[in-house]
């Protein structure tokens, strides 16, 4: 295939702009954007479907710049219902240093990065006005989605202008990097064509981009979310562990799809996988190598193989086998209790809250429902530092999927 042909392969393509853009993707090595605004000082797992594409047309040859909106992000891009809360300037410098590090991390070193206030700042409003202004039509903005569905709730002035910002990017970078093309999600497309535009009124020459497609669970749900809450790429944030058990989960439906776009297996190599997670798809080999090759180009083998660890020996019940920082990982968002001296299992059960009497958990205990580190315990168990994992932590399951977690302090 030519580096086109596997990026439409990949369903990497929706949008298109610039005339020739797929042979230049395929015969030439050009300078390219792919940005984002620092709203948290992490990004997330919806946004390594873009930054994956941004690696993989690296690997094809091109350039790639990373932008973090400095400027943009005092704004905030126009959300579909609602004007996005201002942060502090103090809160986005560390924003804008977390991704940083971030994102060179992921493109070992190899990307230029920018912050767009470096050009904004010290840039005078009429000047702007002037310069910029200008060239677009209130009538063409207008026009846009991302300005349109905020028509009937109300857009503030600020972020109607937004559009304008993030088009002098890609002028600014034309002109000052070299800077032809720029790749962005299917969300960013009125923004990216009012770039263009710039570039074709102001140097009167072509530019080009395309964007992905938004990438969506089973369920038509963003990928990355889970109940809500975004599945960071800051480790500390969201653990190795956690991102195999997401990964683990993926459905069947989409799995395929998912290969395609977050690795950088082949074609063969995804087909291959497929017909063996068909001929047995309970042992979830698909599902498997999507975990170990995102996880791995995220956060190293290191990490991967502690997540693939925990997860074995939690499946498999063998506890004892983690140590203080992976029973850490493993266990971070169950509940937890905290004692200072031993205690009997039926006590501790009430103290804990994992039961809500003695007689209660006297009737688990005979019922052998509670393990602890798994292991089926008698009503005479004592809980101690001597048969905590590393005099530290002790492992309580109630049934088959409730665990708690008790500290020695």
């Amino acid at each position: 295939m030519t580096n086109w042909e596997e990026l439409k392969w990949r369903g990497l393509i929706k949008d298109v702009a610039g005339e020739g853009i797929e042979n230049k993707i395929n015969n030439e090595s050009i300078t390219f954007y792919w940005g984002t605004d620092p709203t948290a000082d992490s990004l997330h797992l919806g946004h390594y479907s873009s930054l994956i594409t941004a690696k993989r047309l690296m690997k094809m040859g091109h350039k790639p710049i990373l932008l973090c909106g400095g400027a943009t992000g005092r704004i905030g891009d126009p959300r579909p219902t609602a004007e996005r809360e201002i942060i502090s300037i103090p809160t986005l410098d560390h924003n804008i240093e977390c991704i940083r590090k971030q994102i060179d991390k992921i493109f070992d070193g190899k990307a230029k990065l920018v912050n767009n206030y470096d050009w904004f700042q010290g840039y005078e409003y009429l000047d702007f006005l002037r310069d910029i202004g200008k060239y677009i039509n209130v009538n063409y903005m207008l026009s846009k989605d991302i300005i349109n569905r905020r028509l009937e709730t109300g857009i503030t002035y600020a972020e109607f202008s937004y559009m304008l910002i993030q088009g002098y990017d890609f002028l600014n970078m034309y002109e000052k990097m070299g800077c032809i093309m720029q790749v962005e999600g299917s969300d960013q497309w009125g923004n990216i064509t009012t770039g263009i535009d710039l570039i074709r009124k102001i140097k009167g020459k072509e530019a080009y981009a395309f964007t992905m497609p938004l990438i969506l669970d089973s369920a038509g749900n963003k990928f990355g979310k889970s109940e809500g809450n975004a599945l960071w790429l800051d480790e500390k944030k969201t653990s190795s562990y956690e991102l195999y058990q997401y990964l683990i989960n993926t459905d069947d439906s989409m799995v395929y799809h998912y290969l395609k776009v977050f690795t950088f297996l082949t074609l063969e190599e995804i087909e291959d996988i497929m017909k063996q997670h068909k001929q047995q798809p309970h042992l979830r080999i698909a599902q498997k190598e999507l975990a170990k090759q995102i996880i791995t180009d995220l956060h190293g083998q290191e990490s991967y193989n502690r997540a693939l660890k925990i997860s074995e020996v939690l499946f498999n019940g063998n506890i004892t086998e983690l140590n203080e920082k992976e029973i850490e990982v493993a266990f971070k968002d169950v509940p937890s209790y905290e004692i200072k001296e031993e205690k009997n299992i039926i006590d501790l059960l009430v103290e804990a809250s994992i039961c809500t009497s003695k007689r209660e958990a006297r009737e688990f205990v005979n019922n052998q429902s509670i393990s602890v580190n798994g292991e089926k315990i008698n009503m005479e168990f004592i809980v101690s530092k001597e048969n905590a994992i590393d005099e530290k932590y002790v492992v309580i399951r109630r049934g088959k999927k409730k665990y708690y977690l008790i500290k020695f302090n």
